[in-house]
């Protein structure tokens, strides 16, 4: 007797219909795959680059103009230069997925004009910044210990406040974020005293 469901795996791969064989079509999905996964990644990347941040005169005109003017991240002694990204996009894909669902809004309020004048964006700038200083303080300053960390410090190259302020913040569990909110851009008014 002849069964079709009784045939080896090699026979069902390769004649599963009278149009396509299981191999034919897995072979075109993988390849389909691979082409989407490239594209996406492609596509993710491209959006992780300073250029593409500040193609948006919302950020090239109010917090890329602070970044650029004379803050340690942008010009130093030693040449290496923090961009956008470094600072704002976790590196793991997990988090990185997650920070542009996040980063979405940015572009509603692009499209729907919030913040498309330096007065309307001087008007959000403190929530803007709280919500970016929350979501650093809830991963621990990730993007900032990406070059960062305590125990890569040299304490004895520090001024006596830096090393004293950073071993408080060792022992207080605190993270980057809670004394370094002005390191790279501009304080919006309005802080609370115990942010500044």
């Amino acid at each position: 007797m002849n069964n079709p469901k009784s045939g080896g795996l090699l026979r069902r791969l390769r004649s599963p219909s009278n149009t396509w064989s299981v191999l034919t079509l897995l072979l075109v999905g993988v390849i389909l795959g691979v082409l989407f996964w490239g594209g996406f990644n492609t596509a993710v990347e491209a959006t992780n680059t300073e250029a593409f941040c500040i193609s948006c005169h919302e950020m090239r005109d109010n917090v890329y103009k602070e970044y650029s003017e004379n803050t340690i991240h942008y010009t130093n002694r030693t040449g290496v230069r923090a961009t956008c990204p470094d600072c704002h996009v976790p590196k793991e894909w997990g988090p990185k997925m997650l920070r542009k669902i996040q980063a979405s809004r940015e572009l509603y309020g692009k499209v729907m004009g919030t913040i498309d004048t330096r007065e309307k964006f001087e008007e959000k700038r403190l929530q803007l910044a709280e919500r970016e200083w929350a979501r650093m303080k809830a991963n621990d300053s990730l993007e900032c210990r990406n070059c960062h960390s305590h125990e890569s410090m040299d304490a004895e190259k520090q001024k006596p406040r830096a090393r004293k302020a950073h071993e408080l913040a060792v022992k207080m569990g605190d993270t980057c974020i809670d004394c370094h909110k002005g390191i790279a851009h501009h304080k919006p008014k309005g802080m609370k005293e115990d942010e500044d």
